[in-house]
């Protein structure tokens, strides 16, 4: 696998980021929207926030997993946060993230506020790329 994450000086510094994500090679495993269910289909974290976003986090291990890689091989991201979420509670996003992403460069991504996510109760979801590689 051939990936290459950078944030050129010529472009804003970004925080939790990285600006670009360059594949030259591998295998590229697309991660649909992840949100708070676990194995079972139950929802986890009801109106906790923290929960919810442990839990997504922990649904995409498992999905990198299963396609053959690890947490490291996730170079996209995609975030949407219901907007009644109070923004101090990215604080528990980035301690979830950062556990999740380690040292190193981190994946690209997008932050974006909803209204509403498609069932009620779900505060959180995030859908992701790796690259693995083989």
């Amino acid at each position: 696998m051939t990936v290459t994450l950078s944030s050129p000086k010529t472009m804003p510094p970004p925080t939790g980021y990285s600006q670009i994500a360059e594949v030259t090679k591998g295998k590229i495993v697309l991660i649909a929207g992840q949100v708070a269910h676990d194995a079972d289909g139950k929802l986890v974290g009801e109106n906790d926030f923290k929960a919810q976003v442990e839990q997504i986090f922990k649904n995409l291990d498992a999905a990198v997993r299963a396609a053959g890689g690890t947490f490291k091989d996730i170079v996209k991201i995609n975030n949407y946060c219901v907007a009644s979420v109070d923004a101090a509670r990215m604080a528990d996003y980035r301690e979830v993230r950062d556990r999740y992403v380690g040292s190193g460069p981190p994946p690209t991504s997008t932050f974006v506020y909803v209204s509403r996510l498609v069932r009620p109760g779900w505060l959180f979801e995030i859908d992701a790329m790796a690259v693995i590689d083989g």
